[in-house]
């Protein structure tokens, strides 16, 4: 798993692997972590690095207690590939299908 950190004050999440950055923006609302945008380089396609990236939000989400609305479409089908990760929090699908 790539060492992620939380950039709060850039509401993302990032992961550097061999020189690129890639990165999962997201806003927090109260209680509830809105997953909005998943970017990972070319160079690290087919890695894992995006899942990675959303396993760490799915950490800390069960570390504070609050509720993931997985509004990008990446992290939206990752989280439907991997049940077990996605049962470890609460998540607002149908939020998830709505526009914003």
């Amino acid at each position: 798993m790539a060492d992620v950190q939380n950039e709060v004050s850039n509401n993302r999440l990032t992961t550097t692997v061999d020189g690129h950055l890639a990165e999962l923006v997201y806003r927090q609302v109260g209680r509830r972590l809105i997953l909005i945008h998943t970017g990972v380089p070319d160079e690290l396609s087919g890695r894992g690095v995006g899942g990675d990236l959303v396993r760490a939000a799915v950490d800390w989400a069960e570390e504070e207690a609050l509720v993931v609305v997985p509004k990008c479409p990446f992290a939206n089908a990752w989280l439907r590939k991997h049940p077990d990760e996605a049962a470890r929090v609460d998540i607002d699908w149908s939020a998830a299908e709505q526009p914003d």
